[in-house]
């Protein structure tokens, strides 16, 4: 038997009727006359073949003898069922069939000459196992359950494949072994039950073609083209995000199942319920694509293209369902819509909407080019995934709102890597211990003897640079408006505009002194009450409109103030600082390595860091004093980069900025308490203040005896109180010197006293700028950086 799409088998197939003739000899020995006489004239019309007894192996024979075997099989086939039956003779899980009832073969005559019937996901390994097991459960009497469900995918006339349940009737099968067959023992069938994946095993036990599968089986196909189609949906939108890269063309595929209609497609989009907008699903490349949207990323739900048409969906929560879209835009104030899906090539709609406890989550789309496929009868094929949609969304839902608080968790209220272990071990204590009739007190996270290490890079003269630009921009504004008034022909109102020329004089006088803190609010108040009117009533000859108009676009939108010089400065600042501040995360990530530690920066005037050490931040590796030194001289380094990043940058800034850095070295272990009420660390206990009133104003200090101040540009200052800490930074300086990131000159100082604290002392030294590009080299393994101690 050559008709098989698998080459092994442990069975030689033989197609014989014998049980049946066997069954047509005891009927044609009765005496029932008509149903005796029925069996005689059968048998004796097969009489001169033998092989329909003792067995077909010519699938030629078949074919010749279609007929005859037709009328064999004819009490198993009842004409009066074959139209509604999907039913053959067959061998089992071989694509040998034959003698089909008239709708198995008006499907398979839909399906076109060129496709070829074969079991869904059934490869040739599982095929000789199955009949192996055929072998263990009728010869051997085992009773291994081995009802996998088996499935033809057979396409229609439409192109839309229906999914068939293969169900085998083998009363008419009988196995023989040959003189090949091996003897199983129990021993060697609960090896083979234990090992089912072993292929290599199950042919060593069942050799090829070692038994006879005689007999013929009947094949039945069941239409689960629907219950299929839900499961693979269901299958879909269980799958991750990332894995959904085809979602639109399998959900086509699915819902064209479900409804029978060729050229469906589907739409689907998320509703905002707090801003009333649809948009669309989260999917990668937006294979899921909306018809409401139409290209659009959002749209307003009240959006005039819809006019009332959405309130079923909306209001009433119902889907709207438009069976003839050229008929519906004929109805007044549904043309907008009508016209909007029809330039879409859309004849007929479903919109449902997907509702969890009264609460829209978003709508499905069905859309047709036809007219009347979509209508409220098939409508309701949409209760069998709505659940599965319903689910799908909740569980969206939730994950984007646990996303966009881990967003704000890390972008605005971040707790460091570093610490987060003992935040989320005081977390599962509350989870685990949790009462709900008593107020749980959440224990104070504090770590105790760490070292803090302290650095900032400033931009210098900040404050004086931005009231300068304040008054560049007032200036010009001024001088603008005196030139429009001075500039005015027309004699309307000249005594007020000598008023207003003298007023904007005093203020562009009152411009040369030092900024006032109120001054910028007092003229700006002042133009847009007392100029702006006159300006907008006034009529001017053309010379003075165009001035008139270019003043207007002058303006910043949100200030309605002139901001050119104040927008460069800004602009600069935050380059600068976007710039500094990611060196330095970059490099943070690398210190990690050193030992875990905290870390937080912030963005002001400049960038300014903590850093925390020590063994409870860690308490699980053991702390030494080398990973304390290292990190400082890992942080001295880092700033002296970023002095380079910064002089690299300058020639492109469109404001010139000069930054000073500055370290304060504290060498006595403090603790750090996490504040509730601030959700932030700070330095806990009165002595471990100090620290904080010297980080707080230290750069703005003087050398002792001077009226200079401690920090300059280009330069790093190194704030220490001990000879211990002097003795080890001047370590690091030589060798940063060493490695050309710093120059010669060491400036050493006294600082001035602060609030008390007094005896502070401090280093000074160059940055190496003029060859940048061998600061490449500098960015050491950290691990090393310690050997230099």
């Amino acid at each position: 038997m050559s008709n098989n799409t698998f080459t092994e088998s442990p069975f030689k197939a033989l197609i014989s009727f014998h049980k049946l003739i066997e069954n047509l000899e005891e009927i044609a020995a009765t005496d029932i006359d008509y149903r005796s006489n029925y069996a005689k004239a059968l048998l004796k019309e097969i009489a001169p073949f033998p092989e329909f007894r003792n067995g077909i192996e010519d699938i030629n024979f078949i074919n010749e003898h279609e007929t005859l075997i037709h009328n064999l099989v004819a009490d198993l086939f009842p004409t009066s069922l074959t139209h509604n039956e999907i039913k053959a003779v067959t061998i089992p899980f071989q694509n040998i069939t034959f003698n089909y009832t008239e709708r198995f073969k008006k499907i398979l005559q839909n399906a076109g000459i060129t496709f070829y019937m074969e079991i869904r996901d059934f490869d040739e390994d599982q095929y000789y196992i199955f009949n192996c097991i055929l072998i263990l459960n009728s010869y051997y009497g085992q009773h291994f359950d081995f009802n996998k469900p088996l499935f033809y995918d057979i396409p229609n006339a439409n192109g839309i494949i229906n999914h068939y349940r293969i169900l085998y009737n083998a009363d008419f099968l009988e196995v023989i072994p040959t003189q090949n067959a091996i003897k199983l023992s129990q021993d060697d069938i609960d090896l083979l039950m234990n090992n089912y994946d072993n292929i290599n095993l199950w042919k060593e036990k069942f050799p090829n073609e070692s038994w006879i599968l005689k007999g013929f089986g009947i094949v039945s196909l069941f239409d689960v083209t629907r219950e299929n189609a839900i499961s693979s949906l269901k299958s879909n939108l269980l799958k991750s995000e990332s894995s959904q890269t085809k979602l639109n063309l399998s959900f086509e595929s699915i819902f064209r199942s479900i409804f029978k209609i060729p050229d469906l497609r589907i739409g689907f989009i998320i509703y905002n319920e707090e801003q009333e907008k649809f948009t669309n699903p989260p999917y990668e490349e937006k294979e899921l694509k909306s018809f409401i949207l139409n290209g659009l990323e959002e749209i307003d739900c009240k959006n005039s293209i819809y006019g009332c048409s959405l309130d079923t969906v909306l209001e009433h929560k119902k889907p709207m369902i438009i069976s003839d879209i050229k008929q519906f835009s004929k109805v007044p104030l549904n043309e907008k819509l009508g016209h909007y899906l029809l330039q879409q090539n859309i004849q007929s709609c479903i919109f449902a909407p997907v509702i969890k406890d009264d609460t829209i989550l978003g709508v499905i789309e069905l859309v047709s080019a036809k007219p009347k496929e979509l209508n409220s009868i098939n409508a309701t094929n949409l209760d069998l995934v709505l659940p599965y949609l319903i689910d799908t969304l909740e569980r969206y839902k939730t994950d984007m709102k646990h996303q966009i608080e881990a967003i704000i968790q890390r972008e605005y209220t971040a707790i460091h890597s570093s610490v987060y272990w003992k935040f989320r071990r005081e977390a599962l204590k509350y989870f685990e211990t949790f009462n709900q009739n008593k107020d749980y007190i959440f224990k104070e996270i504090v770590f105790k003897e760490v070292y803090p290490l302290y650095g900032q890079i400033d931009i210098k003269g900040s404050s004086e640079h931005r009231n300068e630009t304040v008054k560049e921009d007032l200036k010009k504004q001024l001088n603008t408006l005196i030139q429009l008034f001075e500039n005015q022909k027309s004699n309307e109102s000249l005594v007020l505009l000598e008023q207003r020329i003298f007023e904007l004089q005093s203020f562009e006088k009152e411009l040369e002194l030092p900024l006032k803190a109120d001054t910028e609010q007092q003229i700006q108040n002042y133009i847009e009450t007392e100029i702006h009117p006159i300006l907008r009533n006034t009529k001017m000859d053309i010379a003075s409109e165009m001035i008139r108009q270019n003043y207007f676009e002058s303006l910043d939108e949100k200030s309605g103030m002139f901001y050119q010089a104040r927008k460069k400065f800004d602009n600069t600042m935050s380059i600068i600082n976007k710039k500094l501040a990611a060196v330095l995360d970059k490099k943070q990530m690398e210190a990690q390595l050193i030992y875990p530690h905290y870390y937080e920066r912030f963005k002001t005037d400049g960038v300014e860091h903590n850093l925390y050490i020590g063994a409870s931040i860690a308490p699980t590796k053991p702390f030494d004093n080398l990973y304390l030194h290292n990190l400082r001289l890992w942080q001295l380094q880092t700033l002296c980069e970023m002095e380079i990043e910064h002089h690299q940058l300058k020639a492109t800034l469109p404001y010139e900025l000069d930054v000073t850095s500055l370290i304060l070295v504290f060498s006595s272990p403090i603790s750090i308490r996490f504040r509730m009420d601030e959700k932030r660390f700070d330095v806990d206990g009165t002595y471990n203040a100090r620290y904080e009133v010297v980080k707080k104003r230290i750069d703005k200090a003087n050398i002792k005896g001077t009226k200079e101040r401690i920090t300059q540009k280009e330069k790093i200052t190194i704030v220490y109180s001990h000879d211990t800490e002097k003795k080890e930074y001047l370590k690091y300086i030589k060798y940063l010197q060493h490695i050309n990131l710093l120059e010669p000159t060491i400036e050493q100082f006294e600082v001035e006293e602060l609030q008390g604290v007094s005896g502070l002392r401090a280093f000074r030294v160059k940055v190496v700028n003029e060859n940048p590009e061998n600061f490449i080299q500098r960015n050491s393994n950290p691990d090393m950086l310690g050997k230099q101690n």
